[in-house]
């Protein structure tokens, strides 16, 4: 399994009861998710491991994998990511897309002019942000380009880019 077909849903940060649960902070919007694995990646290593039991606990969820049935045993875990591959991920509504979708695309204005790459995806609250570190002749400070309709006018994941309308004191 090659580490850019995994994608983290949650991270493991103690064991839990003397069971073998481990205690798992969600990386995920969908936390619910959870209840419905059978089977998650431990880390980038392929290390496929089937799961026994889930249950919501406080802001975590307590998950009980096969083959670690004591505290000791669930210890070795600590710090290890449960991951997915992108068949598991969640489907998201047309014109949605994952963050990891969107950092890489290349930008260019409507009239083909390319503006860089984009490297983050800030997340603020009202609208995303894409940073858009510029070709060096260009700037060297990132455009920030609002995920907005009127801004963003097609993202094209297949092709690995995003076509945008600037506002004209960025031009």
């Amino acid at each position: 399994m090659k580490t850019q077909e995994l994608f983290s849903i949650g991270k493991i940060v103690a064991p839990h009861g003397v069971r073998g649960d481990v205690r798992i902070i969600p990386m995920t919007d969908f936390p619910q998710r959870f209840y419905d694995l059978k089977e998650v990646y431990l880390d980038d290593h392929g290390q496929l491991a089937a799961i026994e039991n889930v249950r919501p606990h406080q802001n975590f969820f307590l998950i009980k994998l096969f083959g670690y049935n004591c505290m000791d045993s669930a210890a070795t875990l600590r710090g290890k990511f449960l991951k997915v591959r992108r068949d598991q991920l969640v489907s998201l509504p047309e014109g949605h897309y994952y963050i990891f979708d969107i950092i890489g695309l290349r930008a260019f204005t409507e009239d083909g002019d390319f503006l860089g790459e984009i490297t983050d995806v800030l997340e603020t609250g009202s609208n995303d942000v894409y940073v858009v570190n510029q070709k060096e002749e260009i700037s060297k400070t990132p455009l920030l380009i609002p995920a907005l309709k009127e801004v963003v006018k097609k993202i094209d994941i297949e092709n690995s880019q995003v076509i945008v309308r600037l506002q004209e004191e960025w031009k």
